[in-house]
């Protein structure tokens, strides 16, 4: 939070200096020194430059979308919600897609579920 605060205050100077020329009618967090939304090969060029910064070059652009997928089941977000924000036709494909995810929480579930019963039986 403290980081978008940031370049909300950074954009805010842009815009400052932009003047009349500020076109962001759409309210983008993210935007070019006049408020356009950044041209994607600009979008991708900086990714690039921050993977291969942190270490891992070979992740891809859409890894994002994944991520955000696997970390929003793991966040107790439902199928039929994830489905939506991701815009799949259908909560069946996106269960084909994260259902190794959902496959993991019932494991660790289980695992909890032992651990409780076990702990119950020491009491």
């Amino acid at each position: 939070m403290r980081l978008l605060q940031e370049h909300k205050e950074k954009q805010a100077e842009m815009q400052s200096r932009a003047g009349a020329a500020w076109d962001n009618p759409d309210n983008f967090v993210f935007t070019d020194e006049l408020g356009r939304h950044l041209a994607r090969q600009t979008v991708y060029q900086r990714y690039k430059r921050i993977v291969n910064d942190i270490g891992i070059p070979a992740a891809r652009f859409h890894d994002l979308r994944h991520s955000y997928g696997v970390a929003s089941i793991r966040a107790g977000d439902d199928i039929k919600t994830l489905q939506e924000n991701m815009g799949h036709h259908s909560a069946a494909f996106t269960l084909d897609i994260y259902g190794h995810v959902t496959e993991q929480m019932k494991q660790e579930s289980a695992a909890r579920m032992d651990k409780y019963i076990q702990s119950l039986s020491t009491e």
